[in-house]
């Protein structure tokens, strides 16, 4: 079995309520989406994410330019030394971002593609399940124009705990003052027995995050994410150890070599690389590996559409409790709520939460079939 072809489907749609975060407005949900293609006719799919302001070109160039000759007439088994081959020759010019971004809805497709060539779900393949379903927790809380906050977020807490979540993280980056008082209104909205985390994107420095955390402490919340500059290891380090709660970040950290002085150097409580933008598979495993032997909890970041979502499924159930225990902590899938048509409708809505929990796809591969007609639908030149 060989690679016959490499094919990119660059996705979009535009929003019919813009919102924004801490870092700019968003008016269109984006992705890239990878199709490889072997002679025997099996068909692997994968992700590479667009971060929120991300285009799906830019992906979409380093895989047609740069990887698709050295994937053609290639063996889909090979996946480690294709990963190796493609960072390879993308070193002078990525080593992070939008290169290993690339790389990972490669590999991913690569994955789906030994999955159903064995007729087995990827996490068969890579070690097996933990387990078999996973705790999700619901990722929202964008802001649009001429809604009245933090009554328009209190609103939404409220649908998450009515549709099942017992989990949701709100987003922050609007200010200190501000992101103090509403995290402490949605507390007091939704009571003591919701799990609560919250995102800045990035929005601050060391003193206002400070700030914030220390003012924090009472509302008992699970991990703040990303209040530095993902170049700030040193920033995280003086901010990890202020209070109880967890400290995450690390979606714009890329492959083994981008976390390694993050695990070596104890910077974080959890780790967050995104499967469709860190490496892949094949480099998800190795991220692994660093995180268990620093003894770092790791809970994916997951962005992405229903290829994404399902990829990390399959990777989510690999991956081993920190440390393994009668009572283990056990890794949440962050489940996006936002509206959009790729989470559901491209996977013709193979993912669902039932009875709080989101289920391991067994199917092989990823897990869920893909809907061509979406993809033909919103794709962009």
């Amino acid at each position: 079995m060989n690679i016959k072809n490499v094919v990119v489907y660059p996705i979009s749609v535009s929003l019919d309520k813009p919102f924004y975060f801490s870092q700019g407005w968003v008016t269109n949900r984006s992705s890239l989406i990878v199709e490889i293609i072997t002679d025997d006719g099996i068909s692997g799919w994968g992700e590479s994410l667009c971060h929120g302001l991300q285009s799906p070109h830019i992906a979409a160039a380093f895989i047609e330019k740069v990887f698709k000759p050295i994937l053609l007439g290639r063996d889909p088994f090979d996946v480690e030394v294709l990963w190796e081959e493609m960072y390879n020759i993308t070193r002078p010019y990525g080593q992070g971002g939008a290169a290993v971004n690339a790389i990972s809805g490669v590999d991913i497709a690569l994955w789906d593609i030994l999955g159903k060539a064995l007729n087995q779900p990827i996490h068969k393949l890579i070690g097996g399940a933990f387990r078999n379903e996973v705790m999700p927790y619901a990722t929202g809380f964008y802001r649009v124009a001429n809604a009245k906050y933090p009554e328009a977020s209190i609103e939404e807490a409220h649908r998450y705990v009515e549709s099942g979540f017992s989990a949701f993280k709100l987003k922050i980056g609007f200010g200190a003052e501000e992101d103090i008082k509403f995290m402490r209104a949605i507390r007091e909205a939704v009571g003591d027995n919701v799990r609560i985390m919250a995102d800045a994107n990035a929005a601050y420095n060391t003193a206002v995050a400070r700030r914030i955390i220390k003012h924090t402490e009472d509302l008992n919340l699970y991990f703040l994410e990303e209040l530095l500059a993902p170049e700030d290891l040193v920033g995280y380090q003086q901010i990890k150890n202020m209070s109880a709660t967890y400290i995450a970040a690390g979606e714009q950290v890329f492959g083994k070599m981008g976390y390694q002085p993050w695990l070596q150097d104890r910077a974080l409580d959890i780790i967050q690389p995104d499967l469709c933008s860190s490496g892949g598979i094949t480099e998800g495993k190795k991220i692994a590996a660093l995180a268990q032997a620093s003894q770092t909890m790791m809970i994916p970041h997951v962005w992405g559409s229903g290829i994404g979502i399902a990829a990390s499924l399959q990777f989510m159930a690999s991956l081993p409790p920190t440390p393994l225990s009668l009572n283990p902590i056990e890794p949440m899938l962050e489940f996006d709520q936002s509206s959009h048509p790729f989470r559901k409708d491209l996977i013709f809505d193979g993912i669902k939460m039932i009875e709080g929990k989101v289920q391991i796809p067994s199917q092989p591969g990823i897990g869920v079939e893909v809907n061509r007609e979406i993809l033909n639908q919103y794709k962009v030149n």
